[in-house]
């Protein structure tokens, strides 16, 4: 059954969880706290300050939010059959043991409390960073002076709701992941007839190409990770680098740590589990003569491109959105410099990125070299 260590490892979850709270409730509660001081608010340009300082919350959680909740519920799912694939054979036992599918499925409810621990944490993290972030956004005075309140509402929402919502959609999803018979979860996984086609019309294809190919094809999960860790980088380190014409020095921070945590996050996951769910491919190669550069070529190489696809639509994407809040949020604000495609800030995050991507893509390689084929063959 699914234990604590099994939970541990949902180290993706926890983070994810932590970066969507940390920044849904640091707006949501400066949103509310705003709300309190309408009383207070005079016509003219302190009126147009207010109404842009609650658009801007507003925007910034609910597409960052959004985003993040969409991302750690596909990750989620990732787990959860990723988890079903390794202990297939305990869980077919499970059930020729006479186990009912619910039964087993109603043990997946602890997925959830990874989600728990970087909810919580992201919701204390945001409190302690709210003095200076209610600072620095009337750190012109504009606005009243402001006092922190806690909103039990928003801890309800974003830490108690999203628990027991991924707990929920835990117990769901595994439980129709086991809709098969035990017999059928006791054998390995059989190959798919899209699968066995591919295979017989690629005869004339390099094995390395072909194993490059198969490995993204069959991974598409890994893919969007890999899309979406370029994807962070590109439009929040982009962004970072405006934030303080548009909005605050610190948001700009904010943005480039956030961005850079989600990026070495998802890679993270996604590298690793191609390269673990590979073991046995890789001790083959190398053992037919395979170098291990070629190893790291034909299992890696193909989501390379994938990275670069992230990088384009995360710049398209932080460019639209600068643009709609200013557009939208800052329409009215006075001292708003009009905003440009920044091509300096592009290529600046472009190389960064480039640089992370292939160091890290050199470290898995040497992993790759360590790597014991004694070891992988007896397991």
């Amino acid at each position: 059954m699914v234990g604590m260590k099994d939970v541990m490892k949902l180290v993706g979850i926890m983070i994810i969880s932590f970066c969507a709270v940390f920044v849904c409730h640091l707006f949501l509660n400066y949103y509310m706290d705003l709300i309190v001081l309408k009383d207070d608010i005079l016509m003219g340009g302190m009126m147009i300050f207010y109404e842009a300082q609650l658009s801007t919350a507003k925007l910034i959680s609910f597409i960052s939010g959004g985003c993040l909740i969409l991302t750690s519920v596909i990750m989620l799912f990732f787990y959860i059959k990723h988890y079903i694939d390794i202990h297939r054979k305990e869980l077919g036992i499970l059930k020729a043991l006479g186990y009912s599918r619910l039964k087993i499925a109603s043990h997946f409810w602890r997925f959830g409390f990874s989600v728990l621990i970087g909810c919580l944490l992201g919701y204390g993290g945001s409190f302690w960073l709210m003095p200076t972030f209610y600072a620095t956004q009337n750190q012109d005075k504009i606005l009243p002076d402001m006092t922190i309140h806690f909103h039990f509402l928003l801890f309800i929402f974003l830490v108690v709701l999203p628990t027991v919502l991924f707990s929920l959609l835990a117990i769901v999803y595994s439980y129709y992941k086991l809709r098969g018979s035990s017999l059928t979860l006791l054998k390995e996984a059989p190959i798919t007839k899209a699968q066995s086609k591919k295979y017989n019309n690629n005869k004339d294809i390099p094995f390395l190409t072909e194993l490059r190919q198969s490995t993204v094809k069959s991974k598409k999960t890994l893919a969007f990770f890999v899309i979406f860790a370029a994807f962070c980088f590109s439009s929040m380190t982009q962004m970072a680098m405006k934030m303080d014409e548009l909005a605050s020095e610190m948001m700009g921070v904010m943005m480039m740590v956030i961005g850079i945590i989600l990026a070495s996050t998802t890679l993270f996951l996604a590298i690793t589990t191609v390269i673990n769910g590979h073991l046995k491919t890789i001790s083959m190669m190398r053992l037919t003569g395979y170098s291990q550069k070629e190893c790291a070529k034909a299992l890696l190489g193909g989501y390379r491109p994938m990275a670069y696809l992230g990088f384009i639509l995360g710049t398209i994407y932080q460019y639209g959105l600068i643009q709609m809040m200013l557009l939208v949020v800052f329409k009215d604000v006075a001292g708003i410099p009009q905003y440009h495609f920044d091509f300096v800030a592009m290529f600046i995050s472009l190389f960064s990125f480039i640089v992370i991507y292939e160091i890290v893509m050199y470290v898995y390689s040497q992993k790759i070299k360590s790597l014991s084929i004694k070891a992988i063959m007896l397991e």
